[in-house]
């Protein structure tokens, strides 16, 4: 019950950070059903990001977490860009789109920060590495709890090292972006990782990937876990923000027909496989977050045309147990 009293919740579920899909009234209701709610802030200017905060305060006055990105500072040049926009323009035109704007992703790390300090949700988490000293000291400052994510054990013990009081480990089975300190990395299983880093850290452990039943909870926190983070499992909820062609094709899958690409946004993740996948598995890619700019406009057509084959459907191997209904309904499944 410690880890539930640290975050002021019941129940030791955390709601993965999807970007995209964490509207703010999705994150009041998976805190009202007694876990911790996350915004997946990953791609907002500074702006958005207190919007979001005072859109869900507005809510609920329950506990909730603010996810960032860790900018990298990726280098690109024009060309790559060029080529990796050819290479979209067949697909744009199967969904009626000759051509299409593309403005380039800037990053407001810092005007994010400064807004999480300002506001002050109960949690902030990173992905995509840890944030700088000074930050981490402001933070904490401000009273808001800190959780990294990692993929491998090296990953968790730099966590720990950085002062962050928690750690999201995420195995090869997630859903979403590998959330990895590096673009590239190991695929680690969650029970192997779970092995790995439950002697050499101690900070709580949230663990995380392919999680979509209470048997598969129960083993994970019987086997070193304090808590786990689920994602695809909500994912097809009412109150959730995922496109209707999205939450369909999650509750038509009968098996694990996931893969992992960077065809979206130029970062690997695991989602189900379609057209889109299959189409640019050969083509010219722009680095992250450059090619998720430039395939922006491509997956919200497709989403309100209802055309799954071209929408990024970020999910974990457990997707064929997802399941309609409430977030209260759904999380009550992992309490049984």
């Amino acid at each position: 019950m410690e880890f539930e009293q640290t975050l002021g919740i019941q129940h030791p579920i955390i709601q993965a950070p999807m970007a995209g899909v964490t509207t703010p009234e999705f994150v009041a209701a998976c805190t009202e059903a007694g876990i911790l709610g996350s915004i997946g802030a990953g791609y907002l200017s500074a702006i958005d990001t207190r919007a979001a905060i005072q859109r869900v305060k507005m809510f609920t006055p329950s506990p909730f977490s603010v996810n960032l990105f860790v900018s990298d500072n990726t280098p690109y040049n024009e060309e790559q860009l060029r080529l990796a926009y050819v290479a979209l323009q067949p697909i744009g035109a199967q969904l009626g789109m000759p051509s299409w704007k593309a403005p380039m992703y800037e990053p407001d790390f810092h005007g994010q920060i400064e807004v999480v300090i300002e506001e002050k949700p109960t949690a902030c988490s990173f992905t995509f590495g840890v944030p700088n000293a000074g930050y981490i000291e402001r933070l904490h400052n401000a009273g808001i709890l800190l959780i990294g994510t990692a993929t491998t054990v090296d990953e968790a013990i730099a966590v720990q090292k950085s002062g962050l009081d928690m750690v999201v480990i995420q195995g090869a089975e997630a859903g979403g972006h590998r959330g990895s300190f590096h673009p590239v990395g190991p695929l680690i299983l969650l029970d192997d990782l779970l092995a790995g880093v439950r002697d050499v850290v101690h900070i709580p452990i949230i663990a995380a990937g392919g999680i979509a039943t209470s048997e598969r909870m129960n083993e994970l926190i019987n086997n070193g876990a304090d808590a786990v983070q689920i994602g695809t499992a909500l994912l097809a909820t009412e109150e959730s923000g995922a496109s209707e062609a999205y939450k369909q094709t999650v509750l038509n899958a009968t098996s694990d027909n996931t893969v992992i690409t960077d065809v979206f946004s130029g970062r690997p993740a695991r989602g189900i496989n379609n057209r889109f996948i299959t189409q640019m598995s050969e083509s010219p890619i722009a680095p992250y977050p450059y090619q998720n700019d430039l395939t922006k406009h491509i997956r919200k057509e497709a989403a309100i045309q209802n055309n799954a084959e071209f929408v990024s459907l970020w999910a974990g191997t457990a997707v064929q147990h997802t399941q309609s209904g409430t977030v209260k309904r759904i999380v009550s499944n992992f309490l049984d």
